[in-house]
């Protein structure tokens, strides 16, 4: 009985370490990174909801690695480019890809 339960421990413990490194799915290198582009998403869509040029529920923004793709729609020319600067000035965006469509 105790082989027994010795050996579901370590068989729970070795799936539980393997499981961890799910965290970092998307390309990122490390778990850091994972974090790192959590925290540059979280701040450009906080940044959007206290402008009021910006509808930050129709504008959506992803981050890997530092590289932000920024999609949705914008009511204007003006709205657009006003959510890629925002995301431009924000620490540890190494580059942005605007891909918001404006709405006729």
């Amino acid at each position: 009985m105790n082989i027994r339960t010795s050996l579901v421990a370590a068989m729970t413990a070795i799936a539980l370490l393997t499981a961890s490194g799910c965290a970092v799915t998307r390309g990122q290198s490390t778990v850091g990174a994972y974090v790192d582009d959590a925290t540059i998403t979280t701040q450009i869509k906080s940044r959007w909801i206290e402008n009021k040029e910006v509808d930050a529920a129709s504008i959506h923004v992803e981050t890997l690695n530092g590289t932000v793709l920024i999609s949705g729609f914008a009511k204007n020319a003006t709205e657009k480019m006003t959510a890629e600067s925002i995301a431009r000035k924000v620490n540890g965006v190494r580059s942005v890809r605007n891909e918001i469509a404006v709405r006729p």
